[in-house]
C-alpha cells in the first residue's frame, strides 16, 4: 500500500481500512483495527487489543494499548476502544484496561490529548474532552464530555470529573468533581462554576446566574449538606443541569467530593 511507509513494521494480523496513512518507523501490533482516515505521523506503536475510531491522529512517539502499570496484571488480553477525530500529540501513552477492573479503557470523540499526557487503565474519557501537557489521569478515573484539564493537573485513580468541569493547571484532583465546576491547587479545592466553559458551550445569562444561585445554596454555611442537596433537588427540580450536579453527587454518595475553601 502506497500509504504505509516501508520502515513501518505492520503485523499479521493488523486491521487497516485501506484509507490509513503510516509513517516513518511506527508499528502496529497484531489485535489492532484502525478505522478510515486513521494517520500515524511517525515512530508510533499501537499494540495490544486496541481499536481506533475514523480520522485520528496520532504524532510522533504516541504509545497507544501498552499494558497497565498494575501489580497485578499478569498479561490478560484486555483492550482499548478510541472513538473518532481524537488528537494525539507527541508522547502520549494510553493503556488497556485490567481484569481487575472493566477489562477496558475507553477514550469517546473529538477530543485533544497534549504532549505528554497519560492516560492510565480502565479509565473513561468522554467526548470534546481536552487535556493540557503533562496531564496524568490515574487508573479507573471517569472523566465526561467537554471538560477540559490544564497543564500537569493530575486526577487520583477512581476520580470522577463531571461534564463540562474545569481542572486548573497544576491542580492535583483526590476527590470528585461537580459537573459545571471549576476547581484549581494542590489538593484541588472548588473555586465555583466554569463560567467560561458555560458561555462558550451557549448558555445564556439567566441560566447561568439560575446555576450559579444553585451553586451557592448547595454550599452554603447552613444545614448539612444532605439537607442542602435535598433543597437544590426540591427548589430547582426542572432544571437540568442542576438536576445532573445533584444525581452526580447522590449516584455515589461514598465518594468525597472537592469542596469549597473555608476561611479560618
Amino acid at each position: 500500500m502506497s500509504n504505509i511507509h516501508p520502515t513501518a513494521i505492520i503485523a499479521p494480523g493488523a486491521t487497516l481500512d485501506a484509507s490509513v496513512e503510516v509513517g516513518p518507523y511506527c508499528m502496529v501490533g497484531p489485535d489492532v483495527t484502525l478505522a478510515r482516515g486513521v494517520r500515524l505521523r511517525s515512530h508510533v506503536v499501537i499494540e495490544g487489543v486496541t481499536s481506533i475510531g475514523e480520522d485520528c491522529v496520532l504524532h510522533p512517539f504516541v504509545n497507544l494499548g501498552g499494558p497497565p502499570q498494575h501489580s497485578g496484571h499478569k498479561g490478560e488480553p484486555t483492550r482499548l476502544e478510541i472513538g473518532a477525530r481524537n488528537i494525539f500529540r507527541e508522547n502520549v501513552t494510553v493503556h488497556t484496561g485490567t481484569v481487575m477492573g472493566n477489562g477496558v479503557t475507553r477514550i469517546g470523540d473529538d477530543g485533544l490529548f497534549m504532549v505528554s499526557v497519560h492516560v492510565g487503565h480502565d479509565a473513561v474519557i468522554g467526548n470534546r474532552v481536552t487535556m493540557a501537557p503533562s496531564v496524568a489521569i490515574g487508573g479507573h478515573a471517569e472523566v465526561a464530555d467537554f471538560v477540559f484539564l490544564g497543564g500537569l493537573a493530575a486526577v487520583h485513580q477512581f476520580s470522577r470529573i463531571g461534564r463540562s468541569a474545569f481542572i486548573g493547571g497544576g491542580g492535583i484532583v483526590t476527590k470528585d468533581v461537580i459537573p459545571y465546576g471549576s476547581v484549581s491547587g494542590n489538593h484541588a479545592h472548588l473555586e465555583g462554576l466554569n463560567l467560561i466553559g458555560l458561555k462558550r458551550r451557549g448558555f445564556d445569562r439567566d441560566r447561568i446566574n439560575t446555576m450559579r444561585a444553585a451553586y451557592r445554596l448547595l454550599f452554603a454555611d447552613e444545614g448539612t449538606f444532605q439537607e442542602r442537596l435535598d433543597d437544590v433537588a426540591e427548589a430547582y427540580a426542572d432544571q437540568p443541569e442542576i438536576m445532573e450536579i445533584v444525581q452526580f453527587i447522590r449516584v455515589d454518595a461514598n465518594r468525597a467530593l472537592c469542596l469549597p475553601r473555608r476561611e479560618v
